[in-house]
């Protein structure tokens, strides 16, 4: 018998554009032998719809104009087991065995979806609403990090309130905590895709690169520069994760920001191939530290950075990394020997396997 897999993709987010290419890559890899899939979007401005739009609908965003969308929602209630289908005066319940929330960045992969799956009641992919919330949040992961002595970037937190009324004042403490050091990279806490990420080289740029992270969130993070390769891991599984091969970013711009991440096609991933066997397990074994500290489950992609020196140097972790066709996520896991197609497999039973 399929499983009911409801594939849900957009959001009120940043991110809302790249959720819909991951989707579309995720739906293109699904085995309809094995699941009877159904698909929800839920628009920049938060309406939900079950649509029956083809995936390239899915993929270019048209599919918000296909007359035959439905509004539908999920329940809390844990007796509903399902989507909530509107139409007209009367409504009808999709039954769900598992949900794939195919969502990156705010409301959708910091904890708010997985709280409501949770008191739904239905089993989805990815780690629950806590370990999102966390994982999220770059000032709550770093705090968490710095228990488990892995190394990562120092850092200055402020907020938009405190900087609003003391826009010098926080320019100061900061350029002190770094001993005036340039560059610093300037980040909100809680965005994803490298959105609203800056880095500044003066205090002029400083100014106005906290005034950007403090439109995507009201914490900011400034970070201390670290010169090295950016390298990522993709990490699998529940209580007992496994760690992928390392791969490398090989950015087009300057760093690895929205831009050369999902738009310019110069940018480049590979496996990392030339260091020691050693190095490359403290790598994966610094990554699945992370992954636990931070009480994930499912999946996530440790990022770091490798310094001249060969210091393994902790970034962030994205607990529904992005699945597009170009995406590391399951580029690493095809060059461990597990393709896309098995790989959401894994993933699908990794869901359900954490609600028996």
């Amino acid at each position: 018998m399929k499983q009911r897999l409801l594939v849900l993709f957009g959001g009120a987010s940043a991110e809302h554009e790249v959720s819909c290419l991951s989707a579309a890559s995720v739906l293109r890899h699904l085995d309809e032998n094995k699941y009877e899939i159904y698909k929800a979007g839920i628009t920049k401005e938060g309406n939900w719809f079950l649509t029956d739009s083809p995936v390239s609908d899915v993929e270019d965003g048209s599919w918000k104009k296909n007359p035959a969308n439905k509004k539908a929602f999920l329940s809390p209630d844990t007796e509903v087991g399902g989507l909530v289908v509107l139409e007209k005066d009367k409504y009808e319940v999709l039954p769900l065995d598992v949900v794939f929330p195919v969502l990156h960045g705010k409301n959708g992969e910091d904890g708010t979806v997985q709280g409501l799956l949770d008191l739904s009641g239905i089993p989805y992919v990815g780690s629950g609403t806590a370990a999102s919330a966390a994982s999220m949040d770059k000032a709550i992961t770093k705090m968490i990090v710095c228990q488990t002595g892995v190394r990562q970037a120092d850092f200055y937190l402020t907020d938009r309130y405190t900087f609003a009324s003391d826009p010098q004042g926080i320019l100061k403490e900061a350029e002190d905590h770094f001993g005036g050091a340039y560059p610093l990279f300037v980040k909100p806490a809680n965005a994803g895709s490298s959105v609203g990420i800056s880095k500044a080289k003066n205090s002029r740029e400083l100014f106005d690169a906290i005034r950007i992270a403090a439109e995507e969130d009201h914490k900011v993070l400034i970070e201390e520069a670290i010169v090295g390769r950016e390298i990522e891991v993709a990490v699998l599984g529940n209580r007992h994760p496994n760690a992928s091969r390392v791969g490398e970013i090989l950015a087009a711009n300057e760093f690895y920001d929205y831009d050369a991440k999902y738009i310019n096609n110069q940018s480049k991933t590979r496996i990392l191939d030339d260091v020691s066997e050693e190095k490359e397990e403290e790598i994966r074994q610094a990554a699945l530290t992370v992954y636990k500290a931070m009480g994930c489950e499912g999946l996530a992609r440790v990022d770091f950075f490798l310094s001249k020196t060969e210091q393994v140097v902790f970034n962030e972790i994205n607990t529904l990394p992005g699945f597009t066709n170009i995406s590391m996520y399951p580029k690493l896991w095809e060059a461990a020997g597990l393709p896309y197609k098995e790989l959401l497999d894994k993933l699908i039973a990794l869901a359900t396997e954490e609600m028996e």
